[in-house]
C-alpha cells in the first residue's frame, strides 16, 4: 500500500509546485564553458585554435637556472651599467624618470630651482674652512692675529646659518602656496643643497640666478 502510494505522492508533488529542473551534467557544463570560450575567441578576431593544456603549461615553464650563466650575467652587467648611464645623464638634464629616488618630484624640482636661482652664503662655506686651515697653519696658535682669524670665521659661521635659516622659512612658504602640504624633508633637500658651491651641486642646476620658479 505504501509503496504504491508513494510514487502517487511525488506525482502529486511535482503536479502542485510544477516540474524541477534537473541538474546539469559534467558533459554539460564541459560543453558549455567550451562554446563560451569559441564566442570569445570571435569576439577579439582569434582565428587560431585554443592551444591544449599541455602546450600552455610548457609555454609557462621557465628555467630556475639560466643555461648560459656567462651570457646572463654579461647582460645583467650591461643592463646596470646602462641604468646608471641614464642617471648620470639625467643628472646633468633633470629627467625626471631615471633620477635617483631622493631628487625626485615635483616638490624636489621646485626646491633646486628656487635655491639655484638664489644667491646664498653657504656656497662659499668650504672655501672659508680651507682658508681657515691654511691661515691657522700660518699663524702661531698663541699670537694675538689667531684671535681675530677666529673670531672672522665664526661670523661667517654665524651668517651662514642665519642666511640658510631665512632660505628654509622662504623655500617653506612658497611650497606651501604652490602644493599645499609640504613633502617631509624637501626644506631640508633645499637647505643642504644651498651649503653646497654652485657648480659642484648634482642634479646640475637648470635655471639661472634670479630665474625663481612661479
Amino acid at each position: 500500500m505504501w509503496a504504491a502510494t508513494a510514487p502517487a505522492a511525488a506525482g502529486y508533488s511535482v503536479g502542485v509546485f510544477g516540474r524541477k529542473k534537473e541538474a546539469p551534467t559534467a558533459q554539460d557544463i564541459v560543453d558549455q564553458q567550451a562554446a563560451e570560450a569559441s564566442a570569445r575567441e570571435a569576439a577579439t578576431g582569434k582565428g587560431a585554435p585554443t592551444p591544449k593544456r599541455s602546450a600552455q603549461v610548457a609555454a609557462r615553464k621557465r628555467p630556475l637556472v639560466p643555461e648560459d650563466r656567462k651570457a646572463s650575467k654579461a647582460a645583467e652587467r650591461a643592463a646596470i651599467q646602462d641604468q646608471r648611464l641614464k642617471m648620470r645623464q639625467a643628472m646633468d638634464t633633470g629627467d625626471e624618470k631615471f633620477l635617483p629616488l631622493r631628487d625626485k618630484g615635483p616638490q624636489k624640482r621646485f626646491a633646486r630651482d628656487y635655491v639655484d636661482a638664489r644667491f646664498s652664503l653657504g656656497e662659499y662655506l668650504m672655501f672659508g674652512a680651507l682658508v681657515f686651515v691654511v691661515i691657522s697653519l700660518l699663524v702661531p696658535a698663541s699670537s694675538e692675529q689667531m684671535i681675530y682669524v677666529l673670531g672672522g670665521f665664526w661670523a661667517m659661521f654665524l651668517a651662514v646659518f642665519v642666511d640658510v635659516f631665512i632660505l628654509s622659512r622662504k623655500l617653506k612658504k612658497r611650497l606651501s602656496e604652490k602644493f599645499g602640504e609640504v613633502e617631509r624633508g624637501t626644506v631640508w633637500y633645499g637647505s643642504m643643497r644651498a651649503l653646497q658651491f654652485r657648480r659642484l651641486r648634482l642634479p646640475k642646476p637648470l635655471v639661472k640666478r634670479g630665474e625663481y620658479p612661479a
